[in-house]
């Protein structure tokens, strides 16, 4: 058995030779090395989210919600180092039937905080057929009741069904150190980001989670235009997430 540790010169050629054989189907992983904590959680990388502590953290097996794993981790502490860091409750526009929102009500309520929770609770809005693939109605498989039964031991979190970016209106007074926008579809994103952005302190957190999606050309459309003309830049991650903190 190699140990790669004593020849990194060769991880290149390793890194090459992986890509081909995943296109096809054949997985080449480094061998354990001994010493490392969590050894077990490198697959080749270390994937953190991965142990029993964190998919019980992250509620794994969480049907309601459609964020992998992985993503779920990075929301998780990107939302926890901005409670660390910044002033201000927490906000999450797209709840769907709620998965992620109990996670960011949990974190929120041992911070200390509210969060603010936006959706029709009925399906997507109407939609632009000349920038997004969605079309009204979909996701309609949730009600506003169900997400409050399923959230109900969280006092800590408040409700507001109905349009974006009209039931916005209700926080305008407040501030937000982070704000998960899950909501898939141009004008509806273009809404939020114009209305958090300015209700953000410095170090503040936009959390995008389709912008990488092809499903949702939009999201990226309205990121990329908004910030455009901003000094954030838009970062990017493997997930299809993307990140952007107040500067």
């Amino acid at each position: 058995m190699i140990n790669f540790r004593r020849l990194m010169f060769l991880r290149p050629a390793f890194l090459a030779t992986q890509s081909v054989l995943k296109r096809l189907g054949i997985q080449l992983t480094y061998t354990r090395v001994s010493g490392i904590p969590d050894a077990d959680l490198y697959s080749p990388l270390f994937e953190p989210w991965r142990s029993e502590s964190w998919r019980s953290t992250l509620r794994d097996d969480d049907q309601r919600t459609l964020v992998p794993l992985q993503a779920r981790y990075l929301l998780y502490m990107l939302a926890e180092d901005a409670t660390r860091r910044c002033q201000g409750d927490l906000a999450e526009c797209g709840v769907y039937k709620g998965g992620t929102a109990h996670l960011l009500a949990s974190l929120a309520r041992s911070a200390g905080r509210t969060i603010s929770l936006f959706d029709t609770f009925a399906g997507m809005p109407q939609t632009d057929p000349d920038k997004d693939l969605h079309r009204e109605g979909d996701f309609a498989d949730t009600s506003l009741d169900s997400v409050r039964a399923y959230l109900g031991e969280f006092q800590n979190a408040e409700f507001f069904p109905g349009h974006i970016p009209a039931t916005l209106n209700a926080v305008s007074s407040r501030t937000f150190c982070f704000v998960h926008i899950d909501l898939d579809i141009y004008n509806a994103i273009i809404a939020a980001t114009s209305f958090f952005y300015e209700r953000l302190p410095k170090d503040g957190v936009l959390l995008y989670d389709d912008y990488g999606y092809p499903s949702c050309p939009g999201a990226r459309q309205a990121v990329d235009e908004f910030f455009s003309t901003k000094p954030e830049t838009p970062q990017v991650m493997g997930t299809g997430q993307c990140v952007v903190r107040k500067l």
